[in-house]
């Protein structure tokens, strides 16, 4: 991995939270995700099953964590299985995790080959009553691919019928949800590449420079800063694609009048930053786009100021879409009588501004989290409001990553520059 080492004591208290969490005699199995194809002999890159990693730190592939905190025998409460490596393998695909390797990264001591899993689950299994099994529990997720968890139970089903299964994802999503110092220091790093990379863009960006010309600029800086890459497909919208929200072809040449919409942003360490900002592509902002982008600044200033311990999600983004509604007044979009009297189920507000205001972020871009939960401290968010004027082919989104503490928020992004006067200069300069 390009990343260096995380403190293992991050692993070991998470099993701790989760194992406190697990019912009496319970059995917990966690996969890591499968190397997917391509075509021919093809495969993508690797990224690791997101709950395997938070309880592990293990990133790799044909690994498998079993949980069994009231095992009889100490030695199997908590067991790490990895993939045996070979000299066929050392040769065409490089290292792999020694047993060493892997107690140092995950702080678990009993580790056996992935090929061994079998075995050792039948040993434990009829000491336990339930088994927690695991799978991609997500509002947003639509995946038809069958998965490596899918495989784990429907073999658990077959082989265990009498046991008492149990969904792992509920406790994991309260989990995740908030963040411990381990994590935002991961945060953190991947904030500082993707505000280099931020930077980079400013004296870059001119008339004639294309979409992708742009992708390749922050690609360049995300890597060479230790980073795999994006931590999302990078939308890069000049123009009117920017009023297409998830825009990713990035592929038009940047026209001088015109504005770009960067939503872009670096992982480290399979942690994911969450960036956007919209720039002038000659360095000026003309006047209408400076009072859309200054009425998307002060909606953000808004959020930001709501956004605390004690709210919940639902009466959050209701504050947010009132001072939103204020706006788009000021703008000449909406008018305050048909506003007043709009039907509430379909508020007039969503022509400009038709997605949600915040989304929790983590090991997973929008992290998962209970949106019915009072939000804590610990807790990461996005806030990101948008104005998108298709009309005009105009459309402005900015977005920063705020955690959560007992006093407040603190904006992991603050020195990222936001202020449209702030952007002119460093264009200019």
């Amino acid at each position: 991995m390009r990343y260096t080492s995380i403190n293992n004591q991050l692993f070991i208290e998470n099993r701790a939270k989760l194992s406190a969490l697990m019912k009496d005699k319970s059995l917990a199995i966690f996969n890591s995700n499968d190397p997917m194809p391509t075509n021919a002999d093809g495969t993508m890159g690797f990224k690791q099953n997101s709950d395997l990693f938070y309880l592990t730190g293990i990133d790799q592939e044909e690994t498998i964590l079993l949980l069994f905190p009231n095992s009889p025998d100490p030695k199997l409460k908590e067991v790490l299985f990895i993939k045996e490596t070979s000299e066929h393998i050392a040769i065409w695909e490089g290292y792999k995790y020694t047993k060493e390797h892997a107690r140092a990264a995950s702080g678990i001591q009993t580790i056996y080959w992935t090929h061994q899993f079998e075995g050792i689950l039948g040993m434990v299994a009829f000491e336990a009553e339930r088994i927690y099994l695991n799978t991609n529990e997500h509002s947003r997720n639509s995946s038809i691919v069958q998965t490596r968890d899918a495989r784990c139970i429907a073999q658990i089903k077959e082989q265990y019928p009498l046991h008492t299964l149990e969904r792992v994802a509920p406790l994991m999503h309260h989990l995740r949800a908030t963040k411990s110092s381990y994590e935002i220091e991961q945060l953190q790093e991947a904030i500082r590449i993707t505000e280099l990379g931020f930077r980079r863009l400013l004296s870059f960006v001119k008339p004639g420079v294309t979409e992708y010309e742009i992708e390749a600029e922050l690609i360049h800086e995300f890597v060479r800063n230790r980073s795999r890459g994006f931590a999302y497909t990078p939308i890069i919208a000049s123009g009117a694609n920017a009023c297409v929200l998830h825009y990713i072809e990035n592929k038009n040449v940047c026209q001088d009048g015109e504005l770009i919409l960067l939503d872009v942003a670096a992982e480290y360490a399979n942690y994911n930053a969450d960036l956007t900002r919209t720039i002038p592509v000659n360095g000026r902002y003309t006047a209408r786009q400076r009072q859309v982008y200054d009425a998307v600044h002060r909606v953000f200033n808004f959020a930001k100021s709501i956004l605390k311990p004690g709210v919940f999600w639902n009466e959050y983004q209701k504050e947010v879409e009132k001072y939103m509604e204020s706006e788009l007044i000021g703008l000449g979009l909406l008018d305050a009588t048909d506003v007043k009297n709009q039907n509430p189920e379909s508020p007039l507000l969503r022509k400009y501004f038709m997605h949600g205001t915040s989304h929790h972020l983590g090991l997973d871009v929008h992290d998962v989290g209970n949106r019915y939960r009072q939000f804590e401290a610990g807790m990461v968010f996005t806030i990101e409001p948008g104005i998108y004027i298709r009309e005009e082919g105009l459309g402005i989104r900015l977005e920063n990553n705020i955690v959560l503490t007992e006093n407040g928020n603190i904006d992991l992004m603050a020195s990222i520059p936001m202020d449209a006067d702030e952007i002119e200069s460093l264009m200019n300069s």
